[in-house]
């Protein structure tokens, strides 16, 4: 049964659309292929989005409208999609809800503009148009091949430089990688009577080629002062080989984070600030699951103040969901890399990851996780729910948004004025504290709390224990 008034207090997104009328044939045909390119998702007709309300449908242009949209849809898709059209009543108001499964035979696109000019994806809450690179990626998707098992034939697998992997797999698994080990992890494929690399095998070796064809094949971390990206206070770029990557970026958030010691009876017990084994298992599954193809793209992993964050190329592939993060889910894209690192100890069994990172946040109730889309890139985050400022001021991070409860709006200098006249009174008083009174989001409260502060017109006096000093 679908709750409609839970649905309309989400945001469009990747998988969800709202439409106050029957859109324009244009509009709809490319939601259409950008679904079922993707992870499939669904249109509701009768709900505007700006504002966010049911406005309905006449009842008795349901069935015309149903198959104005199954012929739109017919005529203009390309190859064939096939949606799931349901009338729906709410409030005694009329709704369509069009249903379109994730396809089989990608890409899809507009038929009058053809594959190169007709394919569009779904990147949050827009259709983009797909390059080539996104083409060709959802034509592997179709031979169900990924991109990591394509050959190169720059050079043959004998000439490749592989000595710092051929360590690190004896290392690991005792045992020596040799030419029948390399077929049988399909990292050398056979062409015209000669073995090339992969592009997984590129991927794993110091051969100069790697940063030829992959310069992007990297980890930048960074350690940030503050809660912003102005200034640094160290930075890495972690461009050895692939194997290596994931514990040369952990290391890096390790040398950055507390570690702390309590006492329970009579030992002594140490603690990290974070969860650090969710933190590695994020970091690893950035690297095996990233998607190589996107050119220009590096992992990214950053440590603030406040939170530790990760950003990996590609989207979450549409079988994952992060909100189920208990159960096992496991979907390769990287169907050559995957089984190496798995062969090398850096991921567990399938499926396992999620779990790992779902078990290790029961342990730290400070801690909230957070996930989310950014562009063409997945990006999760470790946050501290009572972070303290340099200055004293308590940011609580409790995933508001930048509107919050109503937010500053229209009227920031009033809001401005009532908060200077309120901690004239009170100048003790939190941020977080003044957010409640003011109804605000946290976030939006510490932004009017910094306008203040360059206005000259606040200022914070000491610390922890410190006081607000208004200067009239």
């Amino acid at each position: 049964m679908i709750d409609i008034h839970k649905l309309i207090t989400l945001p469009e997104g990747r998988r969800l659309e709202f439409k106050g009328e029957v859109p324009v044939n244009s509009d709809l045909a490319k939601t259409v292929v950008a679904f079922a390119n993707d992870a499939g998702g669904e249109i509701y007709i009768g709900i505007s989005d700006n504002p966010r309300e049911i406005t309905g449908l006449p009842e008795d242009d349901l069935p015309p409208i149903e198959e104005q949209i199954s012929n739109l849809i017919y005529d203009r898709c390309y190859p064939p999609v096939m949606p799931e059209i349901m009338f729906l009543t709410v409030d005694d108001k009329h709704l369509i809800k069009v249903g379109i499964y994730r396809g089989s035979m990608p890409p899809y696109y507009l038929k009058e503009k053809g594959k190169l000019k007709g394919t569009y994806i779904r990147v949050g809450s827009t259709n983009k148009l797909a390059d080539d690179a996104i083409i060709a990626e959802l034509e592997r998707k179709r031979r169900n091949i990924s991109f990591d098992s394509e050959i190169v034939m720059e050079k043959p697998i004998d000439t490749l430089n592989m000595e710092g992997f051929k360590q690190l797999f004896k290392e690991k698994t005792g045992e020596t990688m040799d030419i029948q080990v390399l077929r049988k992890l399909e990292l050398v494929k056979t062409e015209q009577e000669k073995e090339y690399p992969t592009i997984a095998m590129i991927l794993f070796s110091d051969d100069p080629l790697r940063n030829s064809l992959f310069p992007n094949a990297k980890i930048e971390c960074a350690r940030f002062k503050g809660t912003g990206t102005e200034d640094f206070i160290d930075q890495k770029s972690i461009q050895t080989h692939l194997g290596l990557q994931a514990e040369e970026a952990y290391n890096f958030v390790l040398r950055h984070i507390n570690k702390g010691a309590t006492v329970e009876g009579i030992y002594t017990v140490s603690r990290w600030e974070y969860p650090i084994k969710a933190i590695r298992e994020a970091i690893r599954n950035a690297v095996v699951h990233r998607d190589f193809s996107l050119t220009g793209k590096d992992i990214k992993v950053a440590v603030y103040d406040d939170m530790v964050e990760i950003t990996s190329p590609g989207l979450l592939p549409p079988s994952i969901d992060y909100s189920a993060m208990e159960s096992r889910q496991s979907d390769v894209r990287n169907k050559i890399i995957a089984p190496v690192f798995k062969r090398l100890g850096i991921i567990d069994q399938w499926g396992n990851g999620l779990k790992v990172i779902a078990e290790e946040m029961k342990n730290f109730p400070d801690i909230e996780l957070k996930w989310k889309e950014v562009g063409m890139s997945f990006q999760i985050q470790f946050v501290c729910k009572d972070y303290f400022a340099d200055d004293g001021t308590n940011v609580t991070n409790n995933g508001g948004d930048d509107g919050g409860n109503g937010g500053n709006g229209g009227n920031g200098g009033n809001v401005e004025l009532e908060m200077i006249n309120f901690i004239k009174e009170n100048n003790k008083i939190s941020s977080k504290e003044l957010a409640d009174i003011f109804g605000l989001s946290h976030r939006s409260c510490e932004r009017i709390i910094a306008d203040l502060k360059k206005k000259g017109k606040l200022s914070r006096i000491g610390k922890t224990r410190g006081y607000w000093l208004v200067n009239d």
